[in-house]
This record gives C-alpha cells, structure tokens and sequence, in this order.
C-alpha cells in the first residue's frame, strides 16, 4: 500500500505492506486502514484510493497482491 501527502504523515510512512485474509472492496480496505489508524478517519471521504495505478470506485474489488494507493485531496499553488 501506498501512502501519499497527509495520509502518508498520518501513517507515518509513504509505503506499506496490507495483509488481505480475502477479497473486498476498496471502500471495506480504507474502513480497515482508519480503524488501524484512527487519525485518518475525519479524511475518509475525501481521500481516494487507486488500484494498480487507477482510481477505483469504492466498491471496487481488492485482491491480495493488488498496489493500492491512498490519495487524499492535495492544494498546491
């Protein structure tokens, strides 16, 4: 799993490995990656999650094995 911008600051680090015990969706893999790391739950609508390089909907399967990204809404100027 990656871990971009705030998500990466509230996991602590830009990348890690996600144990999957089954199948689910990408909506259940971020309700489990916020109970692991409460802090990041206020952020749960608004962060995005990509599996194998694309965006996914939130009932979007995740297999083990699959990357998957944490992208949470990033402001530049």
């Amino acid at each position: 799993m990656l871990a971009f911008a705030g998500a990466r600051d509230i996991i602590g680090t830009g990348e890690l490995t996600w144990d999957l015990d089954r199948p689910c969706t990408a909506s259940e893999l971020l309700a489990d990656v916020c109970r692991k790391f409460p802090d990041l739950a206020p952020y749960r609508p608004s962060i995005r999650i990509a599996v194998n390089g694309c965006y996914s909907d939130p009932g979007d399967p995740v297999v083990a094995g699959d990357e998957v990204a944490l992208i949470p809404p990033v402001a530049g100027g």
